[in-house]
């Protein structure tokens, strides 16, 4: 009788090899999922962090490129507040935009 394990030869390693397929097999989908979430979350909250970084080191660039520029044609004081202006204009209407997309259109 092959499932009794005083006539069968090959019972045990047959038997250890099941329990270390079915094992492997928990730990793979528990592992791989678990080890999935914590890189999201590890890399999000990375890129959330460089992100909060690299915005207003890209505003004070575009400033100071805005500035000079502006300086080839006008006073440097003028340039300076030109160039305000016109930032602030930017991210203003970048906001307007941004807040406008935040609502789906409700049909009538």
């Amino acid at each position: 009788m092959p499932g009794n394990p005083f006539t069968d030869p090959n019972w045990a390693p047959d038997l250890a090899d099941t329990v270390e397929r079915a094992v492997g097999k928990v730990r793979t989908v528990a592992t791989d999922n678990a080890v999935k979430a914590s890189r999201g979350v590890v890399f999000g909250v990375l890129a959330l962090f460089v992100g909060l970084v690299a915005v207003p080191l890209l505003v004070i660039l575009l400033l100071g490129v805005l500035r000079e520029t502006l300086g080839f044609f006008v006073s440097h004081g003028r340039a300076v507040w030109i160039s305000y202006m016109a930032l602030g204009a930017i991210l203003m209407i970048a906001g307007f935009v941004a807040l406008r997309a935040r609502h789906s259109k409700e049909p009538a």
